[in-house]
C-alpha cells in the first residue's frame, strides 16, 4: 500500500505522519503538495494536523479549495481511501466528506494533553478490530468540538459511523472525560461508505515506545490492512 500525506501552508504533524506510517509501520509514503493536481497513485491519502492557511476563516476553511483537494475529493468519490488527523478532519468537513462541523472548545481555549479514546465501530475498518478498552492519545485543538444536528446525530450513530468516543482511564464515557464539549463525546466519525475517517486526536504522536506511548500506532496499524 502507499501512502500520500499532504502538506498545505501551515502544516506541522507532516513529518510525524510520515514517520510514523515509514518508520514504525514500515510503509511506502510520499508528501503530496497542496498546489499539485497528482495523488501519485496513492491508495490512502492523510490529511495530517497543523494550522492550514493559519485557519484564517474558519479552520479548514481554505484548504478545502487547495487545488490537490480536487482530487482528493475525487479519490473519496471513487471509493479511495482518505483519513483526516486533527486539522485533517476540519478540512474533510469543510469539504463534505465528512458530516458535521468542529467549533471552538467549550473551554474557549486551546487544549493540548493526553486523552483516552473508546473504540466504537464495528462497520469501520478503522475500528472494527481494535480491542475494547481505553486508548491513551494526545490531542492539540482549539476548535475540535464535534456537533452535528439531531437527524445528523442519529445518522451516525444508527449506520454505526461514530469511530471514537472519549472516555476516561476505565474506558466510561462521561462528560467530565471529554475535552472538548464535543456532541455525545464523538471524537472520531466516518463517512457512509466507511472510506473516509477523520479524528480530533494524534494517533502520529503516540506511535513510538520512545515516546512512552504506542497505543496512536495501534490505531495506524489498522489503516494498513484496509485494503488486503
Amino acid at each position: 500500500m502507499k501512502f500520500g500525506v499532504v502538506v498545505f501552508p501551515g502544516s506541522n504533524c507532516d513529518d510525524d505522519t510520515v514517520f510514523a506510517l515509514q518508520h514504525n509501520l514500515g510503509q511506502e509514503v510520499v508528501k503530496l503538495w497542496h498546489k499539485d493536481h497528482d495523488l501519485q497513485g496513492c491508495d490512502f491519502v492523510i490529511l495530517p494536523g497543523g494550522f492550514s492557511y493559519g485557519d484564517y476563516l474558519r479552520t479548514g476553511a481554505i484548504a478545502r479549495f487547495s487545488p490537490l483537494m480536487n482530487e482528493v475529493i475525487e479519490h473519496a468519490n471513487r471509493g479511495g481511501y482518505v483519513m483526516g488527523i486533527c486539522n485533517g478532519f476540519q478540512i474533510l468537513v469543510e469539504a463534505g466528506l465528512l458530516p458535521g462541523v468542529l467549533l471552538r472548545n467549550l473551554s474557549q481555549k486551546y487544549v493540548c494533553k493526553n486523552i483516552h479514546l473508546l473504540p466504537q465501530s464495528k462497520a469501520a475498518s478503522l475500528t472494527s478490530s481494535l480491542e475494547s478498552r481505553a486508548y491513551t492519545i494526545p490531542i492539540a485543538h482549539g476548535d475540535g468540538r464535534y456537533f452535528t444536528d439531531a437527524d445528523g446525530l442519529k445518522k451516525l450513530n444508527d449506520n454505526d459511523q461514530v469511530l471514537f468516543r472519549y472516555c476516561d482511564a476505565d474506558g466510561n464515557i462521561s462528560d467530565e472525560a471529554n475535552p472538548n464539549g464535543s456532541l455525545d463525546s464523538i471524537a472520531g466519525i466516518a463517512n457512509a461508505g466507511f472510506n473516509v475517517f477523520g479524528m480530533m486526536p494524534h494517533p502520529e504522536r503516540a506511535s513510538d515506545e520512545a515516546l512512552g506511548n504506542a497505543d496512536g500506532r495501534i490505531i495506524l496499524e489498522q489503516l494498513v490492512g484496509v485494503l488486503v
